[in-house]
């Protein structure tokens, strides 16, 4: 079916030769006689098929042209044909889970000394046919390093459920102190309230204040002890968190005691020997 030209002429020996020009309506024509490549398949409309596709179904440009697809240097791609399908590929990109967020409490010894939890996790993860999942336990290690602080973040990345269509989360534990028997915190300094009598406030005593560490000092007071008379011991405290070698202070508060009933002979003491 080719045209005048297109093919070898018998006996002659001579072989066809083509140049590709860049022009694919040039190509076609100078093959089939004509700029459509779809006259030669559908004589009547819809009534014929090509390649399983009726007519109207082949998704052309908005221009009408069959080969507005090809680049003009060969076949780049069937914009038309795959723009939807690279859309929705598009559309369905993976995106992280939101981080799942857990507190831990610690207490201040373990924030002195430092200290590794353990942390045992259950997690959905997915076969090796990326569809099917399984669960699995995983040990977390948490490593405390000394004198971190309250409200620090320890993150394990995409250690989350997994699924076909998401990212892992990521876990975070937040430190949270726990209540202590004797301390408070105060960022590196911790606060301990030492009980006394209003004679010891008055008449001097000495009282022994304990450590995180353990040990006892004895803590000499012959001034008088006023509410709201506060006590430093330096370095005595938490480490610092960029420098462990150094030590926040151990600062000491009083709460005095005062009696409930004071005997009539007593009181006429007071009386005459406390200053007005």
């Amino acid at each position: 079916g080719l045209k005048t030209g297109g093919g070898s002429s018998g006996g002659s020996g001579s072989t066809f030769q083509y140049t590709f020009h860049g022009d694919p309506h040039a190509t076609f024509a100078s093959f089939f006689g004509g700029s459509n490549p779809f006259d030669i398949f559908f004589a009547s409309g819809r009534s014929r098929m090509f390649n399983g596709f009726d007519q109207d179904d082949v998704e052309l440009d908005d221009d009408g042209d069959p080969f507005s697809a090809f680049g003009p240097f060969g076949f780049n791609g069937l914009n038309g044909i795959h723009r939807r399908h690279q859309e929705s590929l598009h559309t369905r990109r993976k995106v992280q889970d939101p981080p799942v967020i857990h507190e831990l409490k610690v207490s201040l010894e373990e924030i002195y000394h430092g200290s590794t939890k353990r942390m045992k996790i259950t997690r959905r993860r997915l076969n090796a046919d990326g569809r099917t999942m399984r669960s699995e336990d995983k040990i977390l290690n948490i490593v405390i390093k000394r004198g971190w602080k309250e409200g620090t973040k320890i993150t394990f990345p995409r250690e989350g459920d997994a699924t076909p269509d998401n990212i892992p989360a990521d876990i975070v534990f937040i430190l949270k102190d726990k209540p202590h028997s004797h301390f408070k915190r105060d960022g590196t300094n911790v606060i301990y309230t030492a009980n006394i009598s209003l004679k010891e406030a008055l008449c001097g005593c000495t009282v022994n204040i304990p450590t995180i560490e353990g040990r006892v000092i004895p803590l000499p007071c012959n001034d008088i002890i006023k509410p709201g008379t506060v006590k430093r011991l330096r370095g005595e405290g938490l480490p610092f968190p960029k420098a462990p070698n150094q030590r926040g202070d151990l600062i000491v508060e009083f709460k005095i005691r005062f009696p409930d009933r004071i005997a009539p002979q007593t009181r006429q003491i007071l009386k005459q020997h406390l200053p007005c």
